[in-house]
Order: C-alpha cells, then sequence, then structure tokens
C-alpha cells in the first residue's frame, strides 16, 4: 500500500469521527432548545386558560388579574432564561467537542507510534513465509554456532580413575576408528560430563560405522547432541539428522520435538503447533519433552494466530493417593509386600509394553532399594539395550544406576 493512501485512510476515519461527535453534541442541543419550547408553550396555554376562565366568570375578575400576571412574570423568565442560557450551551458543547476530538485523536497517535510501524509495508502471510524460508537458508552452521558458545567450566566432581578411564577410550577409538561399541560408550560419557561436542563428534562416528544400519533414534540423538552443543539452536547439519530420523521413523519423539523447535526458530510458529499439539496428544506424561512442550505451547498457539487451550495435564503413573493411606495403616512386612507387589507390576509393564527412559530408572532404583540388587543390575543391562545409541536417556539410566551401587 502506498504511504499516501494509508493517511488518506486515516484522514478520512479522523473526519468519521468528528463527524459522529459532532452529531452527538447537535442532537443534545436540540434537545434541551426543545425542553426550553416546551416550558414557553404551557405558560402561553395557561395564560389563554385564565382569559377564558375571567370571560366566563369562573374565577373573580381581580384574581384573574393577580393569576395572569404571575403567569406573565414566569413566561418572561423562561424566556429570558432560555436566552441566556443558550450560548453557554453551545460555547460548552463547542469546548466539549474540542477536547474530546483532541483526546482521541492524541491517544490514536500515541497508540499508533508506540504499537504500529509508521511507513512499513504490508507484510501479508506469503511474504512472511518467505522471509522464514531466508532466515532458514541463511543461518549459521553448526561450526559456527558452536563457535558462539563460551566455553564451559572443567567439572571438578568427576572422579579422577573416571578420568583416567576416559582418556584411554578416547585413545582406543583413535587407534580403532571402526571400534562400534567404543564410540557408543565415548558417545554416552562424553555427554554425562558435559562435553557436547565431543558427544556430538563420537555420536557422529557411530553414525558412519553403522551406515544403514543406524536407527531413527540414532540420527535423533545426533541431532539433539549438536542442537546441545550448539547452545539449543537448530543449525542445518542438525535438521538434516532431523530428516533423516524422521524418514525411518515418522513418530519418533525427539525428532518431532526438535523439529517444532527449528521452526519456531525462523518464525513458522505455526508449523510448530501443529507439530508440537500433536505430539503432546500422542506422548505419554512422562515422555522427556511433554512439560517443555506444556510450557510453550499457549504462547505459540497466540504466535501462530491460533484460539487454543492446553488440556489438562495427566498424571505419570506411580502409586495413587489412596494407595499410600493403604500402606501408612499397614504393618511393615504387608507394606513390604505392597512396595515390591507395586514394583514387580512396573518390571511386567516395562517387558511387556516398554516405556521411557525415566521409568526404567525408576524400577533399577526401587529394586536396589528392596534389596534386589542383582535384578537392578539385570535391568539397568536391559534398558542399556533398548535405549541404545540414545546418548540423553542412556545418561540418565547410568546416574540412577549409579546411585543404586549397580554402576560405576
Amino acid at each position: 500500500m502506498e504511504l499516501w493512501v494509508f493517511w488518506a485512510a486515516v484522514a478520512l476515519l479522523v473526519a468519521g469521527v468528528v463527524a459522529t461527535l459532532w452529531r452527538a453534541v447537535w442532537r443534545a442541543r436540540a434537545e434541551t432548545r426543545v425542553a426550553a419550547d416546551f416550558d414557553l408553550a404551557v405558560y402561553r396555554d395557561q395564560l389563554t386558560e385564565i382569559e377564558r376562565d375571567i370571560a366566563r366568570g369562573t374565577i373573580p375578575a381581580d384574581e384573574g388579574v393577580r393569576l395572569r400576571t404571575e403567569i406573565q412574570r414566569r413566561l418572561l423568565d423562561a424566556d429570558r432564561n432560555a436566552q441566556k442560557a443558550a450560548p453557554a450551551a453551545e460555547a460548552r458543547a463547542g469546548w466539549g467537542l474540542a477536547v474530546l476530538i483532541a483526546v482521541a485523536m492524541g491517544a490514536g497517535v500515541y497508540g499508533y507510534w508506540r504499537l504500529g510501524a509508521p511507513g512499513y509495508p504490508d507484510l501479508p502471510l506469503e511474504a512472511r513465509f518467505a522471509m522464514a524460508e531466508e532466515a532458514r537458508a541463511n543461518r549459521p552452521s553448526q561450526a559456527d554456532a558452536e563457535a558462539q558458545i563460551p566455553p564451559g567450566l572443567p567439572r571438578s566432581d568427576i572422579d579422577p580413575s573416571f578420568l583416567d578411564l576416559m582418556d584411554k577410550l578416547r585413545q582406543a577409538v583413535q587407534d580403532r576408528p571402526d571400534d562400534l561399541r567404543g564410540f557408543e560408550l565415548l558417545a554416552r560419557n562424553e555427554a554425562a560430563m558435559g562435553n557436547l561436542a565431543a558427544a556430538k563428534d563420537a555420536q557422529a562416528a557411530m553414525l558412519r560405522i553403522k551406515g544403514d544400519a543406524a536407527t531413527a533414534e540414532d540420527h535423533a540423538a545426533h541431532a539433539e547432541l549438536m542442537i546441545m552443543a550448539a547452545g539449543g539452536f537448530v543449525s542445518p547439519e542438525a535438521e538434516q539428522a532431523l530428516v533423516r530420523a524422521l524418514a525411518l521413523d515418522p513418530a519418533d519423539g525427539t525428532a518431532r520435538y526438535y523439529t517444532g523447535i527449528m521452526f519456531a526458530q525462523i518464525g513458522r510458529f505455526d508449523r510448530t503447533f501443529i507439530l508440537w499439539r500433536r505430539l503432546l496428544e500422542e506422548s505419554p506424561p512422562d515422555a522427556p519433552w511433554v512439560q517443555s512442550i506444556r510450557a510453550q505451547l499457549p504462547q505459540v498457539a497466540e504466535r501462530a494466530g491460533v484460539r487454543y487451550t492446553l488440556p489438562a495435564a495427566a498424571s505419570a503413573p506411580g502409586p495413587t493417593a489412596g494407595d499410600i493411606a493403604a500402606a501408612a495403616e499397614m504393618s511393615a512386612e504387608d507394606r513390604q509386600a505392597m512396595i515390591e507387589g507395586m514394583v514387580d507390576q512396573l518390571g511386567a509393564r516395562l517387558a511387556t509394553d516398554g516405556g521411557p527412559a525415566e521409568d526404567w530408572a525408576r524400577l533399577i532404583t526401587s529394586l536396589a532399594q528392596i534389596g534386589r540388587t542383582e535384578q537392578a543390575r539385570e535391568i539397568y543391562a536391559e534398558a542399556q539395550t533398548r535405549f541404545a545409541g540414545r546418548t540423553v536417556e542412556l545418561s540418565g539410566l547410568r546416574e540412577a544406576a549409579v546411585m543404586a551401587g549397580v554402576a560405576e
């Protein structure tokens, strides 16, 4: 739109506002004049009626003269007051109209200069999509994004013997560049230590060795490590890893979540909303991305121009309030039996239906707490197999296993 067309529209809008206000003031002034004319007409009718009553002899002549004089006095006073009030009312109306116009114009100009963009061109949907694609094409590379992240301080809580083992592992995979198991361990432990760039490189080496045998989870874990190493930024290289993961498994939750982040970063909140809303509806309540999506989805919907109400959060599996109350009334033996029964139920469910890494970690911890350490160690080994290549999940499982005393 040309700038003069915009300002012409503004001028027409202002003229319409002024005309509306003036019409309201004119109507009020006319109603005031009608009220004054009504009073004068009433007094004139009263004079006519008094003359008739005198002529008919209904009232004495001297009384008629007194009443006529009184009505004439009221008539003159009403006419005099009407003549005085009219200019004052018109003046007040004029000043009131001027004040209203000034306030309306001032508020409009202030609001536009604060919230608007004078001279800014139209930005239709097609242009916004083109801008988003341009931003997507011109993103920094993974290397550039990592270079902008300040180096972190080395951790001081890591056992020196573990650091020595890590040095030996790094040297081992350097000497044996096709050692798949070595790179799996290296990626997992580098991530656990916070060395995200090194974990990303180890995961890439693992993908190289696996080749076509790499799973969607492998590629999604690689993308996640790249994103974390870049401080949350989804680079073109990370996007390619997400695309490969979704090509192998369109339902992969990690890849869908980070793809939504990528679209949000380039301004395509509409696509982020579609991805995340569906992912939230399909995910178990304890999936690692659920809480993050719930925290961001309302704002994403607003940016996408969608009216959306966040559904109520579902509860993760666990003991109910009734279970807890019942346990408080049991003997120590019965309480122990109930706890072991709940742990066995969780183990049976994971063995049959599987579940997120958080449930496996909870099972490992629970088994250790009730003294079934060897079984906890077996569950940890099984969980490592199930979540092979998923660095973040494996890190959480390892932490639970270390706390339970079944891993070093």
